[in-house]
């Protein structure tokens, strides 16, 4: 259906931008068993992680949990990147990054629906 197609993309992109590296596509495999949606477009949306999006999604991730948690917003990393850097803003970043990808996530399942609902055939 429809709504299975989209929200297997939804969990899909959900899962590609959560913060639990190296097991983005086991963890989206094992929810799209437990919550019956299609497993192959989960996996395929999961890997939205790709390294050309790796910098938007950090980026996007960083500033989304910056206003959630009512911090600075800038990237201008005046010192580089440095371990005490990613010390600091760790929980800005996780908890950016899963409002980020709830919110993409959202926003794909969403798009794909309007899509099918417009232009598949009945």
């Amino acid at each position: 259906s429809n709504f299975k197609k989209s929200a297997s993309i939804a969990l899909g992109v959900f899962m590609g931008i959560a913060p639990v590296w190296g097991w983005q596509m086991a963890i989206a495999l094992a929810l799209a068993v437990i919550l019956r949606l299609n497993k192959a477009i989960t996996l395929i949306a999961s890997n939205i992680s790709i390294p050309p999006m790796i910098p938007f999604i950090l980026a996007g991730s960083y500033l989304t949990g910056g206003l959630v948690l009512h911090n600075r917003l800038d990237l201008g990393f005046e010192g580089g990147i440095t371990f005490e850097f990613v010390k600091n803003n760790l929980l800005q970043y996780v908890v950016g990054a899963l409002v980020f990808g709830a919110i993409m996530g959202i926003f794909a399942g969403l798009a794909t629906w309007l899509v099918l609902k417009v232009f598949r055939r009945k």
